[in-house]
């Protein structure tokens, strides 16, 4: 989801906003490694090293750079005020609330997500009375450039001298408090406080004899209905295994709004239900502990199910492990998960290997794996649970078809996630926000998710723990069955079944959602079909095949061939139930929209037509079928040409996911050379090494992987097994994919470093002539097959050249659309 639509990205290469706050180290020891990395064998390097988990978190990124293992439930970092839904922001201006160990990254929640169980060390010269406690009491500034985090580390100190430090596992974690020499360590821990001040109740229990304080509450969605609650609990080990005497305690509350807090020295207990009146009634510990240590070690477990859990998850994942030794075996995961792609590191441009691994690291990074950490319908599910499914329509396009390249396991563990949604709630997540349902955006793109891997790895589903009938099952859920309410599930299938599309303004008498977005619903619903009807094929389901191929097809219906906008003839429209279409400007909704207070997202005053994006953007979607829009838009030179107009004016909003694939339509026009110069154009005018470095949120790092693929030179087609081939930017890398027991390398032959940027100068090789695959020289230089190249591994060579114009058709075929009778088959 686009946090702010209306969001232009300004960032360059190599430059960021004057805000960036991490240490001008972090940067030096990555440049360090990289260099280093190149003359080391492969089997030394540390990929964890090439890591900048600062990119994103400016330019309304919302990343986390919180200590955090692959997939973890938990990320500790700092929260921070003003706009932080990731929790931490390199804004100097914003100030430091506390520690907590719970986030997400790369969302568009504005309100924020997670951020419980907060704690803030204090010096409080005039004792216990006197500590600062209630968010707006105890906030600090950041002493400036000081900020320093990798993989499955985080660090940060305050302008007062005190450094927090933390470091995970996938449930629990430690940190690590150093104090100025001379001072007593305070503690305030947070019970109420979260970052979308949506605290439901809870209750707190300190036990000084252990040095134990246990937690647990309600809280609401991030993004999603505000009647829903999730429950969260917490466990805090203070005492470091005896090392530590605690001194004084007890707990407090205490309402900003209402000036006051209070404390009760010696007190343990806190039961405290919703505020009715409004805000959140903010409570919890304070403690100290005994002479002046400088160093204080705190274990913390998290839990969805209970304290008891919550502790047992701290006992059983750091128990007696020192901070360092956490840090190390966080490190070797990341390492694990790094090291599916090698590349020439020694030939390969230092701000590509950074931009590589630094997105590859964030596409392992959420969702969260919650796996027996279940509540609500999904308690003691015997299947793998994810949370923070955020959400299936921004990473349907690109999230999971990387995945599918180098870890199945966790892709199929992910993907029985979702048929369980089907099992227990009846249709498949759209989005998952906070454990409960979120909003959904363009219908039941879950569909496309399972669908990705049915036709991946179908011969391998049983083996990992898929039934493919199941699947299919919970796919016809989705496509046949109208929930009574469908803002947070399903689709309103009922009435786009009767009328061949979404239509505006329809009376339906079965059920309720936001009648809205009835363009870009139609278009991604039929999409969804098209993935339906994949695993139709699959499993010889000759009837459904013809019943989703047509219904694929829908997304004709909201094309209005009379609108004109710029020049060009033809866009897609919302249209109204006796047929005619109700015509918006194409131009709404767009960068160059002049009208700022337009509503462009889920709000009910949205009357574009579509999620987030004009219909100039949202006209070119049609993944499956673009060989048939080219002939609605007039044929392959007006396509091109209209293309051409569509980045040149300034409609392309690369930090939309609509517009993944659009830099390289020129594939299906047949002119593949201009696809290479505009996803070049497309990288480096958008990305960089900063945290400023990303075209808004990273959407669960559906922008993270749609890098990823830009740089490899490859774009996947969701729901197939088709890839198009563009112009690597690295000269060699190799793809391991363990469960298959494979590994694909693929050699950019004639590889110049001088392409790789903005603009492609004269003399510099960046077009493909030739794909070779396993010696075989492809017909075509436009797409391959998963199943002839990552299915069986081996050697791909993409040879480029300098002449463009010698290069520019994509040979005996361009890539497959239903039209012209593609994806016949499934292989």
């Amino acid at each position: 989801m686009l946090a702010l639509w209306v969001l232009v990205a300004t960032s360059c290469w190599g430059s960021g906003l004057v805000n960036a706050q991490p240490s001008p180290q972090v940067q030096e020891r990555i440049s360090a490694a990289i260099k280093k990395a190149a003359s080391l064998p492969a089997d030394k390097v540390d990929y964890t090293e090439f890591v900048n988990v600062f990119i994103g978190t400016d330019n309304f990124g919302d990343v986390c750079p919180g200590a955090s293992v692959p997939f973890g439930m938990v990320k500790f970092s700092t929260d921070l005020t003003g706009y932080a839904p990731a929790g931490y922001v390199t804004d100097p201006t914003q100030t430091i609330r506390g520690l907590s160990p719970m986030h997400d990254s790369g969302t568009g929640s504005s309100l924020g997500t997670y951020g419980n169980f907060e704690i803030m060390p204090l010096i409080c010269p005039g004792g216990f009375d006197s500590c600062p406690l209630t968010l707006a009491a105890r906030e600090r500034f950041r002493k400036n450039n000081t900020d320093d985090a990798s993989p499955g580390y985080f660090a940060q100190t305050l302008d007062n001298g005190i450094k927090m430090e933390a470091t995970s596992t996938r449930r629990a974690g430690l940190e690590r408090f150093t104090f100025p020499k001379g001072s007593k360590p305070y503690f305030v821990l947070d019970l109420a406080n979260d970052l979308p001040a949506s605290f439901a109740g809870g209750h707190m229990e300190i036990d000084p004899e252990q040095g134990r304080i246990t937690m647990g509450g309600l809280w609401g969605s991030s993004f999603g209905p505000g009647s829903y609650n999730y429950q969260a609990f917490a466990c805090y080990d203070i005492l470091d295994g005896g090392k530590q005497k605690l001194d004084e305690y007890g707990v407090w509350t205490g309402m900003t709004d209402e000036d006051f807090q209070t404390t009760g020295l010696g007190m343990t207990h806190l039961n405290l239900t919703r505020n009715l009146i409004g805000g959140v009634y903010e409570s919890g510990a304070l403690f100290s502990f005994a002479g002046q240590p400088e160093q204080i070690n705190i274990r913390v477990g998290i839990s969805f199910v209970s304290e008891a859990q919550a502790c047992a998850n701290a006992e059983s994942e750091v128990g007696d492990a020192s901070f360092d030794e956490i840090v190390a075996r966080s490190k070797a995961l990341w390492n694990e998960k790094l090291s599916k792609i090698e590349i020439d590191l020694k030939n390969t441009p230092a701000n590509v290997t950074e931009l590589l691994y630094s997105s590859l690291y964030r596409a392992s990074l959420t969702p969260n794996n919650a796996t027996d950490e279940t509540q609500g319908p999904f308690a003691n599910t015997p299947h793998p649970y994810f949370d923070s499914l955020y959400c299936s329509w921004d990473t349907f396009r690109t999230f999971y078809p990387l995945m599918s390249l180098h870890s199945p396991v966790e892709f199929a563990q992910i993907v029985d996630n979702y048929i369980d949604g089907w099992r227990k709630l009846g249709w498949m997540p759209e989005c998952r926000a906070n454990n409960l349902p979120g909003w959904t955006q363009g219908g039941s793109s879950g569909d496309v998710i399972v669908g990705h891997f049915a036709v991946t790895y179908h011969n391998e589903a049983t083996a990992l723990g898929i039934d493919l009938d199941e699947l299919y099952s919970a796919m016809l859920a989705d496509a046949e069955i109208n929930p009574p309410e469908w803002n947070t599930l399903g689709r309103q299938v009922n009435v786009y079944k009767e009328y061949g599309y979404v239509p505006f303004g329809v009376l339906d008498t079965d059920s309720v959602g936001r009648q809205t977005r009835e363009g870009s619903r139609t278009l991604e619903y039929a999409f969804e079909d098209f993935a339906v009807r994949q695993v139709a094929l699959l499993l010889n389901k000759t009837d459904d095949v013809a019943t989703y191929t047509n219904r694929s097809l829908f997304y004709r219906n909201v094309w209005d061939p009379s609108v004109q906008s710029d020049g060009f003839q033809g866009f897609a429209q919302k249209r109204a139930p006796n047929g005619s279409f109700v015509n918006t400007n194409p131009i709404d909704c767009s960068p160059n929209d002049s009208n700022e207070n337009r509503e462009c997202s889920l709000q009910g005053d949205n009357v574009v037509g579509f999620y987030e994006s004009s219909s100039w953007e949202y006209s070119w979607f049609a993944p499956h079928d673009t060989a048939h829009l080219i002939e609605l838009m007039g044929g392959n030179a007006t396509f091109v040409k209209r293309l051409d107009h569509f980045f040149d004016a300034g409609y392309y909003l690369a930090g939309n996911e609509p517009s993944f694939q659009t830099p390289i339509g020129y594939h299906y026009a047949n002119q593949p050379a201009k696809s290479v110069d505009r996803v070049r154009e497309v990288v480096f005018t958008n990305f960089d090494i900063t945290p400023a470095g990303l075209p808004g949120n990273d959407d669960q790092a559906a922008m993270a992987t749609l890098l990823v693929f830009h740089l490899l030179g490859l774009y996947p087609v969701p729901s197939t097994s088709q890839f198009l081939v563009l112009s690597p930017m690295v000269p060699q890398y190799t793809i391991h994919n363990s469960y298959l027991g494979v590994s694909t390398t693929i050699t950019t032959k004639g590889f110049d470093k001088r392409s790789v940027q903005k603009t492609i100068p004269k003399g510099a090789a960046a077009y493909v002539k030739s794909v070779t695959v396993n010696g075989v020289v492809q017909p075509t230089r436009c797409h391959f097959d998963f199943n002839d190249v990552f299915r069986v591994g081996g050697e791909v060579v993409i040879e480029v050249t300098a002449d463009m114009d010698s290069v520019n058709s994509c040979g005996a075929s361009v890539p497959e659309s239903v039209s012209t009778g593609g994806f016949t088959t499934i292989r």
